[in-house]
């Protein structure tokens, strides 16, 4: 299987995808477990979700400058260059369609279009780039969608994935329904019928306008004031601010 032969661009980190993606998208791995990123335990120190009015589309992995960094899966190395905010990155497309990147690095140990394994060594981890502190800032796309990471993945000790067959919907490829502070709680969908009836009750991002109460907000959308601040672990008394985003469920 050639994954180099559709949308192969070794110069940027994220493709211009012109083919739409249906949802559900169907994810398959060959393996039930992955190989860790970092030679040590995995401390998440930011979550995929909305951060200081942003969008953190991955997930931040302590580290310690110099440490040895690796493939998690089999694939092939797509992008090895400098990016602003990512500073020295490796991409790795994988054989399912999925794209693994790894950020902040201190060094490169690969190469675009080099041929990877999983436990392939791709690096040290490092600062470079906008980073706060060493730690791996590791995304998950498909076909440059960003998937929220913990969706397919347990970050524990025994490196497991969540399902062999995984269907994603479109929740967990919008990091502005998670919180970067906490584990979105998880549904994993092992057959599309299941993907599809979640679907239908996906919850809605409301955006606040200038004048906007929460008392208004809930009538407008037909909830309580209780559920708005139960979804977005606020109170009562929270200050709203214009343009802040509120997932209405």
């Amino acid at each position: 299987m050639d994954i180099t032969s559709e949308f192969w661009d070794t110069s940027k980190i994220k493709i211009d995808y012109d083919t739409e993606v249906a949802y559900p998208i169907h994810i398959q791995f060959k393996d039930t477990n992955y190989v860790s990123p970092i030679p040590r335990n995995k401390v998440i120190t930011s979550r995929y979700g909305w951060r200081k009015g942003r969008a953190h589309k991955g997930i931040d992995i302590d580290l310690i400058t110099g440490d040895s960094l690796y493939a998690m899966f089999d694939g092939v190395v797509r992008f090895a260059n400098y990016s602003s905010g990512h500073g020295r990155t490796v991409v790795v497309r994988h054989f399912n369609g999925l794209e693994t990147v790894y950020a902040h690095l201190s060094r490169y140990g690969v190469k675009e279009n080099d041929t990877v394994v999983a436990g392939s060594y791709l690096g040290k981890g490092g600062t470079s780039g906008n980073a706060r502190g060493s730690h791996l800032h590791l995304e998950m796309n498909y076909k440059g969608i960003p998937v929220n990471p913990e969706y397919l993945l347990d970050f524990n000790e025994n490196n497991e994935i969540r399902a062999k067959d995984i269907w994603i919907t479109k929740t967990w490829t919008r990091p502005e329904l998670h919180s970067s502070k906490r584990q979105s709680k998880l549904e994993i969908f092992s057959t599309e019928e299941e993907a599809i009836a979640s679907m239908n009750r996906e919850p809605k991002v409301y955006i606040v306008k200038k004048g906007d109460t929460l008392s208004k907000i809930s009538l407008r959308n037909n909830t309580s004031i209780t559920a708005i601040c139960k979804s977005n672990h606020m109170k009562r008394n929270s200050t709203l601010r214009i343009g802040q985003k509120l997932i209405i469920e």
